[in-house]
């Protein structure tokens, strides 16, 4: 059975690019490509699945926006 998950991917002050899973805390990767990262982001939320064998929250998509605060 396949599944789809949403992955966000930003880029951090060094120039990796950052992949997470919003729906399956706390899996999340890292490399310098994005043909690495999603080849890594893949692998990460198979392990997850293995290893967290409960249900999780199915979150359904609906965007994502950006927000400037003064700090």
């Amino acid at each position: 059975m396949n599944k789809n998950f949403n992955v966000v991917i930003e880029r951090d002050t060094e120039g990796y690019l950052i992949a997470s899973v919003p729906s399956l805390p706390g899996c999340h990767t890292q490399a310098k490509s994005l043909d690495i990262l999603m080849e890594r982001i893949r692998e990460a939320i198979e392990l997850y699945l293995e290893v967290q064998q409960d249900e999780f929250d199915e979150l359904d998509f609906v965007g994502i926006q950006k927000i400037t605060v003064a700090a």
